[in-house]
């Protein structure tokens, strides 16, 4: 489930916009964030690539909310409210979105549910909804039965990324924060959920933040600017060209071994500690997956 509720705000397109400015933040002590700088506009996609380990999930994280983080200084506004102030379904509402690179199971809720429920938190009418979900269902090609089954549950990669970007186009956010959108995808898949966020930009005006390993999602969603992440800092920054940089040389070969986290043997390391997880990490005892948690990131 996505960390968003209907924001009856942004149903047309107008202008806004999320200011990162010196954040830090960091987890057990450690510092992960070390200064971000970074501004997003309404209908401009701004992608941020790195080596395993630099930070990228942990990003998207501070600024949703996700418990565990200290945020040690700096600051991030979406239309001048401070969302490192507010708790995250405040920052939902405020317009900010996340779409989880591992989404949630909840057994005994429909996504067809949940986005009921929203609307009428929102004070939506839920009838202009269900036709909103219908549409959806249409545009990203989703078997419809699964609208009405439990959220998530039992699904492939690819069906619980079609619903994490079908609660995208209900919800009309301000800002999208995607992390790993094409982890787990086919091609097909890729390319019905990068469209839609990239209609998404052009309809309503929505400002996109897609953090990836791989420029294959950038062949479908284009970006206005490159971002590359090592070391809680951004290193580089440019066109889509610098994706194409990347693709061709790689992260070592473009940062060098150091900043990459390349061990002596080549193989890339990572930087994050473990964090002591009350949701309970990939292969920890503590429980299920964590949604929020990315082994790679």
């Amino acid at each position: 489930m996505s960390s968003a509720t209907i924001n009856a705000g942004t149903s047309t397109k107008v202008g806004h916009v999320l200011e990162i400015s010196g954040l830090r933040a960091g987890v057990s002590g450690k510092e992960i964030l070390r200064g971000i700088d970074l501004t997003v506009r309404s209908g401009e996609v701004h992608a941020v690539m790195g080596p395993n380990g630099s930070g990228k999930s942990t990003l998207a994280h501070v600024l949703m909310g996700r418990p565990g983080y200290e945020v040690l200084g700096g600051s991030a506004t979406l239309d001048g409210v401070d969302l490192l102030g507010l708790e995250p379904w405040q920052r939902a509402q405020a317009g900010l979105f996340l779409a989880l690179q591992y989404p949630t199971e909840v057994p005994g809720v429909s996504l067809h549910a949940l986005l009921e429920s929203a609307a009428r938190a929102a004070g939506r009418d839920v009838v202009a909804v269900d036709a909103e979900i219908r549409a959806e269902v249409e545009r990203l090609a989703l078997e419809p039965r699964l609208v009405d089954r439990p959220l998530n549950v039992d699904l492939s990669g690819g069906e619980k990324k079609k619903n994490e970007t079908l609660q995208l186009g209900v919800l009309r956010p301000a800002i999208a924060l995607l992390d790993e959108l094409d982890s787990g995808l086919d091609i097909d898949a890729l390319r019905a959920c990068a469209r839609r966020v990239e209609a998404a930009t052009e309809e309503v005006g929505l400002g996109v933040l897609a953090i990836t390993h791989y420029s294959r999602l950038l062949h479908e969603l284009r970006a206005d600017r490159v971002h590359v992440l090592a070391k809680g800092q951004f290193v580089r920054s440019g066109g889509p060209e610098l994706a194409l940089e990347l693709e061709e040389h790689g992260y070592g070969g473009m940062l060098g071994a150091e900043l990459a986290g390349e061990a002596e043997t080549g193989q890339p390391v990572s930087i994050r500690p473990p964090i002591d997880d009350p949701f309970g990490g990939p292969g920890s005892p503590a429980g299920p997956a964590d949604p929020f948690a990315d082994p790679l990131a």
